[in-house]
């Protein structure tokens, strides 16, 4: 099911929206396929009311049952997980019945990284990284389809806002805290690495900043 559209905050738009990559099924699958064929060996390589078929036959079917199982409560997981890009923040929420999630604003976000093996590369999937300037650090996200994609949909919601409050302080400037001149320059300094800012535009609010 989607991401519900009351749990936004006012004015917050929904960028992206998924579910876990399929790649999310495949160790139940493997593990159900795996089962029926061991139940088909069974029914064909073993003679008729022989205790060694009944016992396998036993053991083949109750483990027919427990993946079955197994691949139901993935898919019930499968469907009540969310990874969401807005225009404001990246939230991951999770939980059949009881809910847990993770919300990291935007504007906490330091660097975003993936991890791929090669199969998960052919897949189209793969862990996604966040680093923020909140009390956990780093969180993987993992399963994310096209994480390149996702990687660059956030650097450029990230920059979008960041371009959006440069363009609406007084006389087009940069909104800094005298307080902490420093930290408001690592902010131009990284817009400016971005993207957000031309060089041009870095060098006259680092002279306003300055009080050149």
């Amino acid at each position: 099911m989607p991401y519900p559209e009351k749990m936004l905050n006012d004015g917050e738009s929904v960028t992206v929206d998924l579910h876990p990559h399929w790649w999310f099924f495949a160790e139940p699958v493997v593990v159900l396929l795996g089962a029926i064929a061991i139940g088909i060996v069974v029914l064909v390589g073993t003679a008729d009311g022989s205790d060694v078929r009944n016992w396998l036959g036993l053991v083949s079917l109750a483990l027919i049952v427990i993946s079955a199982i197994w691949l139901i409560a993935r898919y019930l997981q499968w469907g009540t997980t969310n990874f969401v890009v807005t225009n404001d923040r990246v939230i991951f929420r999770s939980g059949v019945i009881a809910k847990h999630g993770i919300e990291i604003p935007l504007e906490r976000v330091n660097n975003v990284m993936i991890s791929q093996r090669i199969l998960e590369r052919i897949m189209s999937t793969g862990d996604l990284m966040i680093e923020s300037g909140g009390e956990d650090g780093q969180q993987r996200f993992t399963d994310i389809r096209e994480p390149d994609r996702v990687k660059n949909l956030i650097h450029a919601m990230i920059n979008e806002n960041e371009r959006n409050a440069f363009r609406g302080t007084d006389g087009g400037g940069f909104m800094v805290s005298g307080s902490d001149v420093a930290s408001q320059l690592e902010k131009l300094e990284g817009m400016r690495d971005r993207g957000t800012l031309s060089p041009d535009e870095f060098e006259a609010q680092k002279r306003r900043l300055l009080g050149g």
